[in-house]
């Protein structure tokens, strides 16, 4: 019998044993994750797997990280051990190797050949701040091209950064942007924006004097402030009419922050976007919703700055969810915008024009007398906003296959401007990738967003919510001494009842 037994027991163990090695070997493609969160930042996304799963040759990736890094940075590291095993479970081409350069001098040396360079970074250690050289970059090999991280400090865009290399790295014909500035006296810089087109695409700046090659794909237009020359207006619509794809930034005014002044802009730009359904209005949106800007306030003999809310710059959080471009934005910013309007019947080109995002519904109009003061006691026009959301952004799409994006906001893309925002820059990159029928990356980008505006409220709800945060508490603590209360009395009776 405790032969028989034993028997059992040996059986049931190696049956135990090699199931539990059969499940590890299937788990290792057939996997499922519960991510709780409420951007899955735990879990590869579906854009992601899209791009790892269309690779035909092998992708090595080789990870130099140190040994022994600081907390937050160990984190990192656990971080991105565990996205690169994601990736490796979602295609077979996928290898990845950690590498301690400061382990071995021929590594150290290899790592530099790669692109990856030692950065110094202070630490606390034996109680003593220490200046220490470590490395955090990764290398992506694939065919015969090869793309770089050289550091790696957070976690946060991490995902977004290693599949845009990916997506570069496979990516045989890259799409071609370009950008144009339509007022030559006063052009702005767009080196933020460059910067990130760089990376993603082929990019170039071009001169509207001169005819739009076709290999251009979209199409970037900064302000005008004038009437365009002839033969840049008929290049712009020519490249429109073979069904191109076209992001301006137009205001309706221009303005000056610091002599406060605002005056129309007469040029022949709002006629062609009328052309095709979109109207530029010759105003200021103003939005309690807003941004804020530094005023000098002088408190005895001295001036010190403070912020006050500024309308003319709102803080768009209204976004067409049916698009897919704005749908998972959280907000944007904009400068001194215009209100825009939508036309379908100026042009039989016009199949459909459509609001991107607007403002709230506690907007205003400024019109024919403009006072840009951000002081309401010098300024009445922003005491009086509670209007319905205006239009800021939108797109247009004509028969022709052409599509043209507008916002009303003429420094949209300057890096003091619009591009000084890491929002404005998604909302960006997300509207190219759009345009260039590129739309993977785009609901990745949008969920490495970080910030987490609150809803707006009304005044009523914002009041229930203060009595409830100051009496709820109170009734809690009272209805669970009550209970407890209870309970006492009803032991003392049991115990009453046992000993009388």
């Amino acid at each position: 019998m405790l032969t028989k037994n034993k028997n059992s027991f040996i059986l049931y163990a190696v049956g135990l044993v090699v199931g539990l090695v059969l499940l590890n070997l299937i788990a290792r493609d057939i996997f499922k994750r519960f991510d709780l969160t409420d951007n899955s930042m735990y879990s590869l996304s579906s854009s992601s797997r899209k791009i790892v799963e269309s690779l035909d040759d092998l992708l090595t990736m080789k990870v130099y990280f140190s040994d022994n890094l600081p907390n937050e940075l160990g984190n990192t590291r656990r971080f991105l051990q565990d996205i690169l095993e994601e990736y490796g479970a979602w295609s077979d081409e996928v290898r990845f190797f950690f590498h301690n350069p400061e382990s071995d001098t021929d590594l150290e040396e290899q790592a530099r050949k790669d692109g990856i360079q030692p950065v110094q970074m202070q630490v606390i250690e034996n109680d003593k701040v220490e200046i220490k050289k470590v490395y955090l970059g990764m290398v992506l090999l694939y065919e015969n091209k090869k793309e770089v991280i050289p550091v790696i400090q957070t976690t946060a865009g991490l995902e977004y950064m290693i599949s845009t290399k990916i997506k570069s790295l496979i990516d045989i014909d890259k799409k071609t942007i370009g950008i144009a500035q339509l007022d030559k006296e006063n052009p702005i810089k767009t080196e933020n924006l460059s910067a990130q087109l760089n990376q993603h695409y082929s990019f170039t700046t071009l001169d509207l004097k001169n005819a739009i090659s076709p290999e251009i794909d979209v199409l970037l237009l900064t302000a005008a402030s004038d009437s365009l020359e002839p033969e840049v207006k008929t290049n712009l619509e020519t490249f429109i009419n073979l069904g191109k794809k076209v992001f301006i930034t137009q205001s309706g005014l221009t303005t000056d922050i610091q002599t406060q002044q605002a005056n129309p802009i007469d040029s022949d730009i709002f006629t062609l976007l009328q052309n095709y359904g979109l109207t530029v209005k010759k105003n200021l949106v103003l939005d309690k919703k807003c941004g804020s800007v530094q005023v000098q306030e002088r408190r005895g003999i001295f001036l010190m700055n403070r912020p006050m809310e500024y309308p003319f710059f709102p803080v768009v959080q209204n976004f067409n969810n049916d698009e897919i471009l704005v749908s998972d934005l959280e907000q944007v910013l904009t400068f001194f915008p215009s209100e825009i309007e939508l036309d379908t019947t100026s042009n039989d080109l016009v199949i459909n024009n459509l609001s991107l995002f607007s403002s709230s519904n506690n907007s205003g109009i400024m019109e024919g007398n403009f006072m840009l003061s951000p002081d309401p006691q010098q300024n009445p026009f922003l005491n009086i906003l509670g209007q319905k959301g205006k239009i800021l952004s939108a797109l247009s799409k004509l028969s022709t296959g052409a599509e043209i994006i507008l916002v009303s906001d003429s420094k949209f893309f300057a890096d003091d401007g619009g591009m000084s925002i890491q929002d404005n820059l998604v909302f960006v990159m997300n509207a190219v990738d759009y345009l260039a029928g590129d739309k993977e990356l785009i609901a990745l980008r949008s969920r490495e967003i970080t910030s987490r505006p609150l809803e707006e409220m009304d005044d009523s709800t914002k009041r229930n919510w203060k009595f409830a945060n100051m009496l709820l508490p109170s009734i809690l603590i009272v209805g669970f001494g009550f209970l407890r209360l209870r309970g006492q009395k009803q032991n003392a009776e049991i115990l009453r009842q046992i000993y009388d």
